[in-house]
């Protein structure tokens, strides 16, 4: 199967995990990097041994001619970057959250979908080992139909000393983790028929919220609680571990600290198991749960793009994604509940 040729947009804080991410794979190769500041692209691509640096997105696709790219940049930036490339029919894998509103998300989709070329969105949150370990144990039935779940992140990780850019966010923690703990829920409970949500700030040098709690209606009946917080001093505190514990007819399952799933049924009592996330030495280990499930995320994108896979976090499917997110903002805004459209 031929290689395919990409590039990278923007060179800040996550570029290198999602490169490195990258290198792990066979059939992807990295050819050129852009970033509006030159120096920072030309040590990436020291560091990686890319070939090519360019500080013109336009001059990039004209020259490169990536068979793919991954924008990399700031969200403000992504419907620019995401039309940039399919004026030049380029293949698009973007960063979360895809665009700041709804509008603009929809509208980089009609871009892409009018040049004939796929849009991607890299949600790796879904792919983190334990989850997925988790939704093998809900595809098992073991615990039958599943009636009321919560979904947990809730941590004091200084999130804000590695990008200080977080506390200048009008709308922060929905739209940074909420868009993975939102889509997480979608990928273990289906599609939501309704919300409601309460946001608040703790930290007085920000200026966006950094707790939320969501409240989904499912379209299955079971109710599941989003719970997100970068302001909770809690015993187990384990940035960026994710816990979630499901009620069914027959039985609960629970993902706690250290990666451990604990299954609970009539006839088999509590089985545990620990789905500790692979190891990457590239991996910086306060993120290297999340970073390393960038590799399983982007074989997934990547099986798209050569054809013979299809890919979940498509645009269109991220969409609804940011239908709850944008709608947990209106709905922490009025005091209301939001029905969702089906």
């Amino acid at each position: 199967m031929r290689e395919l040729r990409f590039a990278i947009l923007g060179t800040g804080f996550w570029a290198r995990y999602q490169l490195a991410a990258w290198r792990e794979l066979q059939g992807a190769r990295c050819v050129a990097l852009f970033n509006r500041t030159r120096a920072k692209a030309e040590k990436l691509a020291q560091e990686f041994g890319v070939p090519a640096v360019y500080d013109d997105a336009e001059e990039l696709f004209r020259k490169a001619r990536p068979d793919f790219v991954d924008i990399i940049t700031d969200v403000g930036t992504h419907r620019q970057f995401a039309e940039l490339a399919a004026a030049h029919k380029t293949p698009v894998i973007c960063q979360k959250p895809l665009a700041p509103t709804l509008a603009e998300a929809r509208a980089m989709l009609a871009a892409c979908s009018k040049a004939g070329v796929p849009l991607f969105v890299h949600e790796n949150w879904r792919w983190q080992a334990p989850l997925r370990e988790l939704k093998k144990v809900l595809d098992s039935g073991v615990m039958g139909r599943v009636f009321r779940a919560r979904v947990t992140y809730s941590n004091s990780f200084p999130v804000f000393d590695n990008q200080p850019f977080l506390k200048e966010l009008e709308q922060f923690i929905l739209t940074d983790i909420g868009t993975h703990i939102l889509d997480t829920a979608r990928m273990l409970f289906g599609e939501a028929r309704t919300l409601f949500c309460r946001t608040t700030r703790v930290h007085p040098d920000i200026r966006g919220e950094d707790v939320a709690t969501v409240m989904l209606g499912m379209a299955s009946g079971a109710t599941v609680t989003c719970e997100m917080s970068y302001a909770s001093r809690v015993e187990h505190d384990r940035f960026p571990e994710t816990f979630v514990f499901i009620e069914g007819e027959r039985g609960s399952a629970e993902l706690g600290p250290d990666y451990w799933i604990r299954v609970t049924t009539a006839a088999s009592g509590t089985l545990a198991r620990r789905c500790p996330p692979p190891f990457f030495a590239w991996a910086d280990p306060r993120y290297a749960l999340a970073q390393t499930a960038g590799v399983a995320c982007n074989a997934n994108l990547l099986g798209a793009l050569q054809g013979v896979s299809a890919a979940e976090t498509t645009g269109e499917d991220n969409l609804k994604t940011l239908s709850l997110v944008f709608g947990s903002y209106e709905s922490a805004m009025t005091g209301q509940a939001i029905r969702l459209p089906t």
